[in-house]
């Protein structure tokens, strides 16, 4: 398209209503009539059928699962024996009556089959009759849908001891320290206690969350027979997919689009998915791009299903290097399939087509087919928009079956309003999808963060449906898993240790933390509600008095009252809120009746205040169990979808303080399940055979310390706000040892001062001849080996029992000191000028050019700031060792027992520091030019301070001798 326009297949109807004519829509095919975007005020009188939004249905036909056979026991059965000709007697003598024990078995699985067909008959009063083919899968579907797997215990006590004899080690080790000063480096030896000591300290709240690992185990089969009956609708609960993008540029729509695909092809229920995309960058290109990934779902979607295809995304499908024709069996599946990837192919061109159209901005902004100007020209200053592509009536995929729910929503923005990033934009999409379609479960993924498992939500369900322990699951929480890293993995992109050992043992605790994607929620928690009070099971007795005389207590008569007084407070509040959502309804369907609205009209108040303005909204977060109302019509919904994303809709309200995503860092997900976690609520870890999601991560240097930096800016930001652990969320649910691990997460940046410092000593200790320890005696030497080889063991069995290689483990240890000197420093000093000063800083960083070739951004080098401390850290102690070395040649033999402690000291910080070194070298080994300059710079500058030092010459000036010879002769 020329003259500004981006290339669509379709557009806005010239009369600027956005709203297609009456007379395209009889004539176009039902596979066009997609609506098309709806912004601004809206009226009452506008159509339902002809309206961009189309309201999901509270229940429909999803994904079947077929019952095991069930055989009747009296018709008997025909023997099949794998080897028929093998004798019986062969197989020798059992020590077992097996077979008078499985009649024993199936005699008492009879019996409480016939109990159960007892009571389902008089269940209800419905007077339905169980078959007898029933009763085997409601017995399977009664049982729990997941379970605990605790770690065994060959490895788990192992673990404790050593953390146990480490800690005593410790004590050990800080009493020679501190009654064995160094007097002639006095100085050096204060710093590196001081140093130490926070060290030990930063172990403790890492090591302690860990103590009570676990794994856990689903059974999506059990889920099905519970919730997926033969011959009935699903009552699987609905689930809102949230995608979150900004800027397409940096984000390319093709990534977001195999997103988006993913999330459609899921193996759930299509009447209970809905994906909504928001686009904070309020682009034409995005808006553009999703409209052909919608074109492209309704072949893509149906190809998935057909062939059972993993991953859904078609990119990452399309480039395995596998086998695809293991397990396929369809005979059209290899003709299908070639013609799919020919599709796909032409996709992606008409997106790089889209792509190279906006690189070029036009002086006036882009404009839609009818001429009028893209609502979005100015990011920061435009209306809020909203566009549902797919999931209503005539847009059906190519074989004529139903789609999930695709939803574009851009939240309104203008100058003078705070937008808080994108826990601002998630909130958004809380209300929106709240207002369109309600689900009770949200899933919100980075738009980079594909499904790679399509049975993800059943995974997800399977704890948050469980009705024995479902009801205090705040969120699961999925691992993050990548693609496209280096099989070294240089820089630890894949941060395995965090998610396959630090989350284990906070999962055995109050749940994981939040890591911002891959999380599935429930949305009474995010709205800020408390966790339910868990009933105590019967027989459970007090902790002050025994159990035999526990009737006899006073505490239980106490508890038992207070019970009670909970349990009437419940009641009343049911009451109540079943009250306000009667009159809620009254409201919109026009009926006042003044004795409702005056026992409502409090709580209404009350509600308003934490919720905002909208009484549709305030409904819907009511409604424990989600849904929207059967009666109202999408012009009115859509019209309320888009008052609550305005930019003014949170003021003089608790969202981002109490609802929703929290505000106040941008690392928005450590606050949210903080805040959770202090409602009383727990989370999940869910650790699938097959990864659920993944996505991909930068795998240069520079581009890897701005996303630690990032992430340690806003622990700073939580450090220094009323929420951090340490002070805030006492009298709630919050364990002690999950505070621990959050007041670790927002501490972990300081531990940079006494790092770097750390690291520095070694090659103050070569260039002066001191050192931190004074001359070391065999009870000291046997505290120092102790401490190393607790501190080894500690690893090998956090490796053993989490399934992490020495490699992973090596690496995360490697750029937790790279990280630490660099990303970490900077974030604590860029964190304290924020919050204390009011002053932002950034940090520029300018690309180089890469060679081609897989991997190639490995080796993109980009200058930034924060390569100069750890480069200079490299340069000191190399310079430190070759000084000491020479010293030691010097000097003689006697020197060089002193030099070993300090050339340990400065090589374990080089080792360390390796991969920084490979990283600034390059794929050539070539180090840059600007690196070289430095390097020659800081050389200077210490080989000053040597000589000022000269260590080498007498204090008392030089020693002359009189050589005997006459001079003068």
């Amino acid at each position: 398209m020329l003259g500004g326009h981006l290339n669509t297949r379709r557009g806005f109807h010239p009369n600027g209503s956005g709203l297609p004519a009456h007379s395209e829509l009889d004539s176009s095919p039902p596979s066009s009539q997609i609506p098309l975007l709806t912004y601004g005020e809206e009226h009452s009188e506008i159509s339902a059928d002809h309206h961009a939004l189309i309201v999901p249905p509270f229940m429909g036909h999803g994904n079947r699962v077929h019952p095991m056979p069930y055989t009747d026991p009296a018709v008997p059965l025909q023997p099949r024996p794998m080897v028929p000709k093998k004798d019986i007697a062969v197989y020798g003598y059992g020590s077992v009556a097996w077979k008078d024990r499985m009649e024993e078995w199936k005699k008492r699985q009879n019996d409480k089959l016939q109990v159960v067909k007892h009571e389902g008959g008089n269940d209800g009063g419905n007077g339905e009759e169980l078959d007898d083919a029933d009763l085997p899968m409601m017995d399977e579907g009664r049982q729990p849908l997941s379970r605990k797997l605790p770690i065994p215990s060959s490895k788990i006590n192992p673990y404790r001891m050593i953390i146990i004899i480490r800690l005593a080690i410790l004590g050990l080790f800080f009493h020679y320290r501190l009654l064995h000063p160094v007097r002639d480096a006095y100085g050096l030896w204060l710093t590196s206690v001081i140093c130490e000591i926070w060290f030990a300290v930063s172990w403790i709240l890492d090591q302690f969350p860990k103590w009570y690992p676990i794994e856990r185990e689903t059974y999506l089969d059990r889920l099905s027979l519970r919730y997926e009956k033969e011959g009935k609708l699903s009552e699987l609960a609905s689930i809102d997919v949230f995608v979150s993008t900004v800027d397409p540029m940096k984000e390319p729509p093709l990534i977001t689009a195999n997103t988006v695909l993913s999330i459609l092809a899921v193996d759930y229920p299509v009447d209970k998915v809905a994906c909504y995309v928001s686009d904070d960058g309020a682009a034409m290109l995005t808006f553009e791009a999703l409209s052909e990934t919608s074109e492209f779902a309704r072949k893509w979607v149906p190809f998935c299903k057909k062939f059972n295809i993993e991953p859904r995304a078609p990119e990452w499908y399309f480039s395995q290097k596998i086998d695809y024709l293991k397990n396929k069996v369809h005979p059209a599946f290899v003709r299908e399939r070639r013609a799919m990837k020919r599709e796909y192919e032409e996709f992606k061109v008409r997106i790089n087509g889209l792509v190279s159209t906006a690189q070029k901005v036009p002086e006036d902004g882009w404009t839609m087919q009818d001429g009028t100007p893209w609502p979005g020209n100015c990011v920061r200053d435009h209306p809020g928009m909203i566009q549902v592509f797919l999931g209503h009536s005539g847009v059906r995929d190519v074989e004529g079956n139903e789609l999930p729910h695709l939803v574009y929503v851009s939240r309104e923005k203008r100058p003078g309003f705070e937008h808080h990033k994108k826990a601002g934009a998630m909130n958004a999409l809380i209300r929106v999808s709240a207002v369109l379609s309600n689900a009770p479960y949200l899933l919100n993924v980075d738009c980079d963060h594909y499904i790679n498992n399509s049975k993800a939500l059943r995974e997800a369900m399977c704890f948050m449906m469980d009705p024995t322990s479902g009801k205090k699951v705040c969120y699961v929480q999925f691992p993050q898993r990548f693609d496209g890293i280096d099989r070294h993995d240089r820089y630890s992109n894949r941060n395995v240790v965090f998610f396959d050992i630090n989350m284990k043992g906070l999962d055995g605790i109050q749940g994981p933390i939040y890591v911002g994607t891959g999380c599935v929620f429930r949305r009474q928690a995010l709205y800020g509600f408390d966790a339910p009070i868990t009933k105590k099971p019967p027989g459970k007795t007090c902790n002050c008095l025994p159990k035999w005389c526990c009737c006899l207590c006073c505490c239980s008569r106490k508890n038992k009252k207070t019970k009670q007084k909970k349990d009437k407070t419940k009641k009343s509040k049911q009451r109540e809120a079943s009250k306000q959502i009667h009159a809620l309804e009254n409201i919109e369907e026009g009926i006042s009746e003044s004795n409702t609205l005056k026992s409502s009209e409090a709580s209404q108040v009350k509600l308003e205040k934490k919720f905002g303005q909208s009484p549709v909204f305030v409904a819907s977060t009511l409604l424990e169990d989600g849904g929207i109302p059967q009666n109202a019509s999408p012009a009115s919904l859509l019209s309320e979808a888009i008052q609550v994303i305005s930019c003014g809709y949170e003021d003089k309200t608790e969202w981002g303080k109490e609802v929703g995503w929290i505000y106040g860092s941008v690392t928005e997900d450590i606050l949210t399940g903080f805040k959770m976690h202090c409602h009383g609520w727990r989370s999940v870890y869910c650790i699938p055979k097959r990864p659920a999601f993944k996505g991909s991560a930068p795998i240069n240097l520079s581009d890897r310390l701005h996303q630690v930096l990032r992430w340690a800016l806003g622990s700073v930001e939580i450090f220094l706000s009323r929420h951090c652990p340490i002070w805030y969320g006492y009298g709630g649910g919050l364990k002690w040892l999950e505070r621990f691990s959050y007041i670790n997460s927002v501490v972990y940046p300081w531990t940079s001062i006494p790092l770097l410092v750390y690291c520095t000593l070694p090659a103050i200790c070569l260039l002066t001849g001191k050192f931190i320890v004074p001359e070391i005696s065999n009870y000291a030497s046997l505290i120092f080996m102790a401490l190393f080889i607790s501190i080894a063991a500690t690893g090998i069995l956090e490796m053993q029992w989490g399934g992490v290689g020495i490699d992973d483990w090596w690496r995360n240890e490697q750029f937790w000191v790279i990280g630490g000197v660099s990303s970490h420093l900077f974030a604590l000093f860029q964190g304290l000028l924020k919050v204390l000063a009011g002053v932002s800083t950034s940090f520029t960083v300018t690309s180089k050019a890469a060679d081609d070739g897989e991997f190639s951004e490995l080796y993109l080098f980009k200058w930034t700031t924060l390569l100069i401390p750890p480069t200079t850290l490299l340069v000191i102690n190399i310079i430190g060792v070759v000084v000491g070395i020479s010293d030691a040649i010097n000097n003689g033999y006697d020197s060089w027992g002193p030099l070993f402690g300090r050339l340990f000291f400065a090589f374990w910080v080089i080792i360390h520091l390796y991969p920084f070194l490979k990283g600034l070298l390059g794929k050539q080994d070539r180090m840059p030019t600007i690196i070289l300059v430095w390097s020659i710079l800081l050389a200077s500058i210490l080989t000053l301070m040597w000589v000022r030092i000269n260590p080498f010459v007498s204090k008392d000036g030089p020693v002359l001798e009189v050589c005997g010879l006459n001079c003068d002769d």
